[in-house]
């Protein structure tokens, strides 16, 4: 039977997918490993302007999130870890095995270098004899190339090492990143010796696993694809006719566009529950600028009307609004941006601006909900008081 929806019922069922309408249905570290192992992985990058990108994606769905919760989970308890999937990302322990094999390949096709082999077995060797190390233990300072520039010879050897799999990050200290042997600290039963998966299959999985982390994809090149590799549109349709035919994705046509939507057969009660709910709590949420929900952003535009461009990489003199601006979610619409900044020092979470979108007019019972969500996000923030210094 065909699956038909409206723009409207298919981006509640994301938000329905993703946790972000309603009560909240995450909670505490159980719910943080429940949703990580929905999505298959959230993004990390270190910028931290009012909240790192993977805490800001956990706060808007774990009730009474705090960042420790995270850190606990890494690197205390390790049944989350950090490695590369889409690009540098958090996973459950129990994926690093696909993620491995997948950035073995990555090496192998080029970007491992040559110099980081003469120095391998000291680098095991001390590793072994002194626990975890960071590069600046190392004392291997030549630079040689790497991915984006010329890089201590100690990064470069740690690494490699890391994306091969024979290194995971123990702990980090601020951005500095301590590793230690994988052997030491993942167990047989949870994929230290898991057989390596063919080029093929992994494709196949990790298309799959994206397709669950957003909710629902088409089969269009896309941004929620990022770092699977041959994936090239025949490719693309072939992994997509494969998951069709072994019943694992579904497809839902979407009114007035001409592409097809695809989601697990798993999640199609969650798409009926969405369809039932017919009331959507006064909720305001800030979205991270790499959420889940938003990594196909052609998407969210074609379904919502939501234009959101991270202007992070955007010279300042281009920029529409701001360098570090949050979606802005308000029940079932994503109706602006908003962007604060912490004074760690001071305590203090500042409003800085905030822009809603033409045609969403402000109300008493959207500010109520705005303070609340703001509130939330100062305490999240480790700040005591927020100030609103918005211009005009």
């Amino acid at each position: 039977m065909t699956i038909r929806l409206t723009k409207r019922e298919a981006f509640r069922f994301l938000l329905e997918h993703q946790g972000l309408i309603g009560a909240k249905r995450f909670q505490g570290k159980a719910g943080i490993l429940s949703y990580i192992r929905q999505a298959g992985c959230i993004q990390f990058d270190p910028v931290d302007v009012c909240g790192k990108n993977a805490d800001l994606t956990l706060q808007s769905r774990v009730s009474e999130y705090r960042p420790r919760m995270l850190w606990n989970l890494l690197y205390e308890d390790r049944d989350l870890i950090d490695y590369f999937d889409k690009n540098l990302s958090i996973l459950p322990i129990e994926d690093w095995p696909l993620c491995r094999d997948a950035a073995g390949w990555f090496l192998e096709d080029g970007r491992s270098r040559s110099a980081a082999e003469t120095v391998r077995d000291e680098v095991i060797a001390a590793i072994r004899t002194r626990g975890p190390l960071c590069s600046a233990d190392l004392a291997l300072t030549d630079k040689v190339p790497w991915f984006w520039a010329d890089s201590p010879l100690g990064r470069v050897v740690l690494e490699s090492l890391y994306y091969e799999g024979v290194l995971i990050i123990h702990h980090k200290e601020g951005t500095r990143k301590y590793y230690a042997l994988t052997e030491d600290h993942i167990s047989p039963d949870r994929g230290l010796n898991a057989s390596k998966a063919s080029r093929e299959t992994l494709r196949d999985l990790r298309v799959f696993r994206r397709i669950g982390a957003v909710g629902m994809l088409w089969n269009r090149r896309s941004d929620a694809f990022l770092s699977i590799a041959d994936l090239h549109s025949p490719e693309r349709n072939h992994v997509f006719e494969t998951l069709v035919n072994n019943g694992l994705i579904v497809s839902a046509e979407v009114e007035g566009m001409s592409s097809p939507l695809y989601l697990r057969k798993s999640d199609e009660p969650r798409l009926r529950a969405s369809l039932e709910r017919r009331s959507v709590p006064a909720r305001v949420e800030f979205l991270a600028p790499l959420d889940p929900m938003m990594w196909d952003r052609n998407l969210i535009r074609e379904l919502t009307g939501f234009d959101y461009t991270w202007e992070i990489y955007t010279v300042e003199a281009k920029r529409k609004f701001g360098y570090y601006v949050l979606p802005l979610l308000y029940g079932d619409r994503l109706v602006g941006r908003v962007e604060f900044v912490c004074d760690r020092k001071k305590r203090i979470l500042i409003l800085k601006n905030r822009w809603l979108e033409p045609g969403f007019r402000s109300s008493n019972r959207f500010e109520t909900a705005f303070a609340k969500a703001t509130e939330r996000f100062q305490h999240f923030n480790d700040c005591d008081q927020t100030e609103d210094r918005r211009c005009g």
